[in-house]
């Protein structure tokens, strides 16, 4: 199991790619300015600064995460950055949130809830439980990606590995699936529910920081999957996404990819 440290390190790293395509989720949302909002599984406390941006100065934004070392790794890297005097970073369960009922006028969760071996009704319902009535809940998923263009054999196969399918998990109840969640969020209390793909890319010749973002982003996606290939399809891999061989796919002028990120959005019943 990886450590804190390289988990944060990770996630600021990739960010660069994530970034403008969560900064447009958000203004879609159209946050109300001055209000108070949940960050669920807040990581390195990159979106809660992007969140406390929308909501202004009069805004408050609370991150909560189950790592209390990501939670210590957040606090210091954001102290500096522009509207961090808005946000608190606390640690906790999102399974039993410390927080009282009716406590936000907004949550925002993105790569934490609603997928892996945690009931996600019960997380839905404790999200649920802290929203004011009438409040809002948008909850993302990484949900497909395309970053080996002109090799669809292998990102196919890639895909039906154990580590292609996360961060979605065939233990998973097809009913508790991520993509069919609006069910459960209609059981959690809230009363007007939707769902919605949005789509981010990243095109060649690629700057400085995307490439840095794609070469962590390809070393982290599929770890352990070339146990599952054959050894033509290994070694394929292997040369595509090592940064000193001379087939490495980022070097190419042509190069594009593209992710998906999934929202369950509802609004809790008044």
């Amino acid at each position: 199991m990886q450590s804190a440290d390289s988990y944060y390190n990770k996630l600021v790293l990739t960010n660069p790619l994530r970034e403008p395509l969560f900064r447009s989720i958000v203004s879609s949302l159209s946050l109300p300015r001055g209000s108070e909002g949940l960050d669920a599984g807040c990581g390195a406390g990159l979106q809660s600064l992007i969140l406390a941006e929308a909501t202004g100065p009069k805004g408050r934004v609370t991150g909560i995460d189950i790592s209390p070392d990501l939670i210590h790794h957040a606090r210091n890297a954001i102290k500096k950055r522009a509207y961090a005097d808005f946000v608190r970073l606390l640690q906790g369960d999102l399974n039993h949130l410390p927080f009282k009922e009716a406590s936000f006028d907004w949550i925002w969760s993105a790569d934490a809830v609603g997928y892996g071996d945690h009931s996600s009704l019960r997380q839905f319902s404790e999200l649920s439980r802290v929203l004011k009535p009438g409040g809002t809940a948008a909850i993302l998923a990484w949900s497909s990606e395309q970053l080996l263009p002109g090799y669809p054999g292998l990102e196919a196969r890639l895909r039906a590995t154990g580590p292609g399918l996360a961060p979605f998990s065939e233990r998973t109840k097809p009913e508790e699936h991520f993509l069919r969640g609006t069910g459960l969020l209609k059981k959690a209390g809230f009363a007007y529910v939707s769902i919605k793909s949005f789509l981010g890319d990243v095109q060649g010749p690629l700057d400085n920081e995307n490439r840095i973002a794609l070469e962590e982003l390809l070393a982290m996606r599929w770890p352990g999957a070339e146990k599952e290939l054959g050894p033509k399809e290994a070694d394929l891999l292997e040369r595509l996404i090592s940064p000193d061989s001379k087939d490495y796919i980022l070097k190419q002028k042509d190069y594009y990819a593209f992710f998906t990120y999934t929202m369950l959005f509802g609004v809790k019943g008044e």
